[in-house]
């Protein structure tokens, strides 16, 4: 046999590409790594600590829009992983370019990220604010990324930092407030007692950011004129006038109400946090029909809640972004998840009528009903008697902002960075309030209404109260601390309304109610015992001997309120010009209004009015230069210039008369008004 042929060995040039794995390419993709790090690390400081922090500490934020665990699991995702992802593409697309685009590239987004965490940082450590703030932020940022690009040493320090996101996102699931709505924990609340006597039905309202004084006429009575269905109810019930809310923050103030107990902890305003409520204490007797807004403390056992506003992980995501955005800004803004909180009307809801529009003069408009809140109209609908006893129970975001009703019902859009603080502003904030209150007192009137015509009036123990109210004291406006040391009458008091069954004439109760009385007293009038330690004492048991009150800006940390109920600031006197037709005036300057255009074209069939008038004026208009606003020819609001802010030299005015209005084009006019009480016209862009 003859010896086989061996074949030469190949040339190393002609065997085909050489491994994928060489010290040249391996060292390129540990760079590449490291600049991911780099990336993830700055990202998690500019974007995910801050965005979850502010989200762990709102577990409200998630129950408002009914978010499901996965839901707020796939948000958490998207914030700790897409903008990472997102500037790895951008990395990969720029290194097909070549190494040295893609360092240059790499350079310029760790600068931008700099320069975006030295603005929060500036704003939350020095005075810096806007443009000057944003100047030294980038400065800071350039001189950072040159110490970057020179010492390997910053490098390293970030690569290690990267570990940041991941922490964050197990204290946003394990250890925040929100972790209880992410990660919910099962827990039995317990059932009350049923003791011997009636059961009556039970019907209880919760209004939201109410403050007593707004209720009040100068006689310290209900202002029936103003509120004829409250005062309608305080003369078939005993108001409890000198009522006070436990804290300023519905996840602390609603839990007291509804367990009797005084907040201890920051926690999650949810059923396993707080097992034992009103909703488990009632719910082996009672039928439980309940509408939260902002809380669940209803478990599913329970009841569910049947009408949602908009959910899902797209909401989530828009609002999120909202958070961001004020997160990010260089300027001073409120971060809180809460402005973003709006009634869903019953026309979004896609709900039938409940009700046939009430015989009512001022409700001009056939569509107004549509925009009745969705919830109230679900809970108009349940108001019926029972063959069991039933707890009604409704949580309504009225009047609280954002505010967009007039008395009527008609809407009305509003830009959303007005200031609600300061001259001018909290004068228009307190307006504002009070005609969507007027707008609130028409759904209190359904209610009785209903509750008469469905027999409940006289049979069902009936309570309307509000969790909080709100300081429109200039300079402390709002319900955080300063306005509770300045304006606590306005912060703390609210109203209080309880109707026994049966009940056939009102009475006023001077006694030192709290909030956390609320439950005690529902439990003895149904004749159920708590099965828990309550802090608050029934309206059956003699009143509390001292006079001092508990108020929580944060749980366990209880603020004393002295002194009795408030009586109502003096209102401004209107501006004579008010309600007055103008001729001919001549012309002297100029303005700019920004929603002109929705003069041309008003349709008041849709229950949609342009009653916020607001623009800018030049510079040579002084600050504080009274301005009229007409419509139609006939004066609607007379107002001031406010000093220069972010959003220039501006006015707003509220025109809340929809007689002002009529179909079709509408005549906009905005007069300059003289110390003489003359007028000239501005001309309007």
């Amino acid at each position: 046999m003859a010896d086989p042929v061996l074949a030469p060995p190949a040339d190393r040039r002609d065997s085909g590409p050489p491994p994928a794995s060489t010290p040249a390419t391996a060292g390129r993709w540990r760079a590449e790594l490291g600049r991911l790090l780099e990336v993830a690390a700055l990202l998690g400081l500019v974007i995910t600590q801050p965005l979850l922090d502010v989200l762990g500490r709102s577990p409200d934020f998630f129950l408002f829009y009914r978010a499901a665990p996965r839901d707020v699991l796939l948000l958490v995702a998207l914030i700790a992983v897409l903008p990472t992802l997102a500037v790895a593409l951008l990395g990969l697309a720029t290194g097909l370019a070549g190494g040295r685009v893609r360092r240059g590239a790499h350079l310029a987004i760790v600068g931008l990220l700099l320069a975006a965490l030295a603005v929060q940082v500036g704003r939350h450590g020095t005075p810096l604010r806007g443009v000057p703030l944003l100047l030294a932020a980038v400065l800071l940022a350039a001189a950072a990324a040159a110490a970057y690009a020179r010492w390997g040493g910053v490098g390293r320090v970030l690569r290690v930092a990267a570990i940041g996101p991941p922490v964050f996102v197990a204290l946003f699931l394990f250890a925040s407030p929100a972790s209880a709505v992410v990660l919910p924990r099962a827990h039995g609340g317990a059932a009350g007692v049923v003791g011997p006597g009636e059961h009556p039905p039970v019907v209880m309202i919760v209004l939201d950011e109410l403050p007593l004084v707004s209720l009040l006429g100068p006689d310290g009575r209900i202002d029936a004129a103003a509120y004829p269905h409250f005062a309608e109810l305080a003369a078939g019930s005993t108001w409890y006038r000198n009522a006070t809310g436990v804290s300023g923050w519905t996840p602390y103030a609603l839990p007291a109400m509804l367990t009797g107990r005084y907040p201890a902890q920051p926690l999650a305003p949810h059923y396993s946090q707080y097992p034992d409520n009103l909703f488990t204490a009632l719910g082996g007797l009672y039928d439980v029909r309940a509408q939260e807004s902002i809380t669940r403390l209803c478990p599913p056992s329970r009841c569910e809640q049947p009408t949602n506003p908009e959910q899902g992980l797209g909401v989530l995501v828009r609002e999120s972004g909202k958070l961001l955005r004020q997160v990010a800004a260089p300027v001073d803004s409120r971060i809180d998840p809460e402005e973003s909180y709006r009634e869903r009307t019953r026309a979004e809801a896609g709900l039938d009528a409940a009700e046939p529009v009430p015989a009512d003069p001022r409700f001009r408009f056939d569509s107004l009903d549509d925009n009745q809140p969705a919830r109230f109209t679900s809970f108009l609908a349940g108001l019926r008697p029972s063959s069991r006893p039933t707890l009604h129970f409704l949580h309504l975001l009225m009047p609280h902002a954002p505010w967009t009703f007039l008395p009527s019902g008609a809407r009305y859009a509003a830009p959303e960075d007005l200031p609600n603080d300061g001259a001018g502003w909290v004068e228009l904030a307190r307006a504002r309030h009070l005609a969507q209150l007027r707008y609130t007192d028409r759904l209190v009137g359904e209610t009785l209404r209903t509750l008469r015509a469905s027999g409940l009036w006289d049979k069902a123990l009936i309570l309307l109260t509000a969790d909080h109210g709100v300081s429109f004291t200039r300079d402390w406006q709002g319900r955080g601390l300063d306005a509770i040391d300045h304006a606590a009458g306005e912060v703390a008091w609210v109203p209080m309304f309880v109707r026994t069954p049966g009940q056939r004439a009102g009475r006023v109760d001077d006694r030192n109610w709290e909030h956390v009385d609320l439950l005690p007293t529902i439990a003895d009038e149904t004749h159920v015992r708590i099965p828990w330690r309550v802090d608050g004492r029934s309206a059956r048991q003699a009143p509390r001997q001292s006079a001092e009150k508990h108020f929580y800006d944060r749980p366990g940390q209880p603020l004393t309120l002295r002194g009795g109920v408030p009586t109502r600031p003096p209102d401004p006197a209107p501006h004579p010009l008010l309600g007055t037709l103008v001729g001919d005036r001549p012309t002297g300057g100029t303005a700019t209004v920004a929603n002109r255009a929705a003069f041309e074209r008003v349709d008041p069939a849709a229950g949609e009015l342009p009653a916020l008038v607001w623009g800018t004026v030049p510079r040579e208009v002084p600050d504080g230069t009274l301005l009229a606003v007409a419509v139609n020819g006939r004066v609607g609001a007379v107002v001031p210039v406010v000093p220069r802010d972010k959003g220039g030299r501006r006015f707003a005015a509220l025109l809340p008369d929809d007689h002002l209005y009529r179909a079709g084009t509408n005549r906009l006019d905005l007069y300059r008004v003289g110390a003489d009480g003359d007028l000239r016209r501005l001309t309007l862009s």
